[in-house]
């Protein structure tokens, strides 16, 4: 049974024949998963930027990923993959006050896509701050404590922790200034953004929760139809 097809049976989503469906959509399922989904994630309701135990916070993330996914489903636009999961997981992750993605625009520089929160940093250059150093090398960078990150770039002073994800594509193309495209080497990883989540709270993140949103992320904007 798909994910739509559950929500459906469990009552999660209105009925398609009231989804305002019309020729050209994707489908009277998608409509219906818009308009279930257009008040929120099917969620407790928890005062913005509080901080749950760390077992709380993963039941909380584990609860919205179906849902997310559900809401993805057979979406191959990078950008509008990017600004629903900025707009979802803004409302999983409660204890953020910023959550959302900066976009590899060239070999060394980021910039800052669909987010939640308060203004980003426009540009971030590769390998600054933990963004920067989460795209450069690939890896997920879990920092506690923001003040004892070297070369930190404090676009929210409010923030005291992070968690950065690399979304990676094998092959990915980047922007390029001459011939208008840079791909890597075929079949190897390339980091064409990184999802970046910030709490006022020191410790608001924990690995268990980061390995979750990196198996979201793989299966939304690591999908193979996703058009980069």
């Amino acid at each position: 049974m798909s994910l739509r097809s559950d929500f459906l049976r469990r009552g999660l989503l209105g009925d398609v024949r009231d989804s305002g469906f019309r020729p050209g959509n994707r489908g009277p399922e998608d409509c219906a998963i818009n308009e279930a989904m257009s008040e929120g994630l099917d969620l407790p309701d928890l005062q913005r930027e509080t901080l749950l135990p760390p077992a709380e916070r993963l039941a909380r993330l584990e609860l919205a990923q179906p849902q997310i996914l559900a809401a993805l489903e057979g979406e191959t636009d990078p950008i509008t993959i990017q600004a629903t999961l900025a707009c979802l997981l803004f409302e999983a992750c409660i204890q953020t006050n910023w959550c959302g993605f900066y976009r590899r625009v060239s070999e060394g520089e980021l910039a800052a896509g669909p987010y939640q929160g308060t203004m980003g940093c426009l540009r971030i250059a590769l390998g600054r701050g933990v963004c920067g150093r989460a795209a450069r090398t690939g890896e997920i960078q879990l920092v506690d404590d923001v003040a004892a990150f070297p070369d930190h770039i404090a676009c929210d002073s409010r923030s005291r922790s992070e968690l950065v994800i690399p979304v990676s594509v094998p092959g990915g193309v980047l922007p390029g200034p001459s011939s208008g495209t840079s791909q890597g080497r075929r079949g190897l990883p390339r980091v064409v953004a990184v999802l970046d989540l910030d709490s006022p709270h020191v410790g608001a993140f924990s690995l268990a929760e980061a390995g979750r949103l990196a198996e979201l992320l793989g299966a939304t904007l690591g999908a193979p139809s996703v058009r980069w």
